[in-house]
């Protein structure tokens, strides 16, 4: 198999995006299982290995196919958005606008074919909307570009897989949106990845929504028979090993401890937080049911530190890793170099 083609994009120019893509791409060992393709800006890129002392070479080229991928050159599709003055660490819609063109031209190149899988830097909200730009995040800007319906956000630590089945709304408006058809196909996104990487018989987990996953009706208002059990009823039917609904307050545990390969949480909290209690830097970020592979790191913009050097790349690490593993399986050596 060949080694595919990651387009990486720069995210905010005003965060640690530039630094945590120079400091990853120091790694030899990255470039032994894909062929890295920065879309950002070749001078913050630059600037920001100045800032990290990394011996590179940023390289500008204007096509995938015409890109080195050899270790010791970032080699970058160069939008030339960025200011030489522009600060690091502060909020800028100039960083913003930036951060959506990256995401744009990357989306681009995946739908045609010429990179095999995008792995995000952080952007900040607060940003884009001031670009004019007004989404979430990352998630529902790329199910905009893609023209896609509905995706799900997974994330992925060690030892733990969680797919949400609301994100960015507010916990009423949360409880109100899932039904069991939400739930249904958020569980089939899910599996349908995991089988995709190689685990041919995920087992699920399926939070329930109230404590103790309603008790048998003692707490909520029967939420967990009305909008999980139907979906997983159905599940199981068709040979999804589907489990739940479960208390949220144990089954986390036991996906660490090896009972589960993904736990399915109902809404953003409830899956985040245990995931990061595990550790920001290795936490991966991966957009379910786009027709582009994508992964991003876990973590923000980190504008406190941004410019200074310190920020840990091993969340980008792994999020090129995961984007390798995930990336569609095809004679890309032979097509491409």
């Amino acid at each position: 198999m060949g080694r595919p083609i990651i387009g990486i994009t720069m995210g905010d120019a005003a965060g640690v995006g530039p630094e945590i893509i120079v400091k990853a791409l120091s790694v030899s060992t990255v470039y032994a299982t894909s062929r890295p393709l920065v879309i950002g800006d070749a001078a913050r890129l630059r600037k920001a290995a100045g800032i990290v002392g990394a011996d590179v070479e940023v390289r500008v080229t204007d096509a995938p196919e015409k890109a080195a991928f050899t270790h010791g050159v970032i080699d970058c599709v160069d939008l030339d958005c960025i200011p030489d003055d522009l600060l690091f660490g502060r909020l800028s819609p100039v960083a913003g606008e930036g951060a959506y063109r990256f995401i744009e031209r990357a989306v681009s190149l995946a739908v045609d074919n010429r990179i095999d899988a995008i792995c995000t830097a952080p952007l900040n909200k607060e940003a884009l909307h001031a670009a004019g730009h007004r989404y979430p995040g990352h998630t529902e800007l790329l199910a905009t570009l893609t023209g896609t319906e509905e995706v799900s956000m997974m994330l992925s630590a060690p030892k733990l897989r969680v797919i949400h089945v609301t994100t960015h709304i507010g916990l009423v408006d949360a409880v109100e949106r899932i039904d069991d058809g939400l739930v249904e196909r958020t569980v089939r996104r899910g599996h349908a990845t995991l089988v995709k990487a190689g685990i041919a018989e995920p087992v699920i987990a399926v939070c329930g929504i109230n404590p103790h996953a309603g008790e048998n009706g003692l707490f909520g208002r029967g939420e967990e028979e009305d909008k999980i059990v139907p979906a997983i009823e159905r599940l199981r039917a068709e040979g999804i090993d589907a489990h739940g609904p479960l208390p949220a307050d144990t089954v986390f545990f036991r996906a660490v401890r090896g009972d589960f390969d993904l736990v399915v949480a109902m809404y953003h909290d409830q899956g985040h937080g245990p995931v990061k209690v595990l550790g920001l830097e290795a936490g991966v970020n991966i957009t379910v049911g786009l027709p582009v592979i994508r992964t991003s790191v876990d973590h923000g913009t980190a504008f406190d530190i941004a410019g200074t050097g310190r920020a840990d790349h091993a969340s980008m690490l792994e999020a090129i890793r995961q984007a390798v593993e995930l990336a569609p399986d095809r004679e890309r050596d032979n097509r491409r170099s």
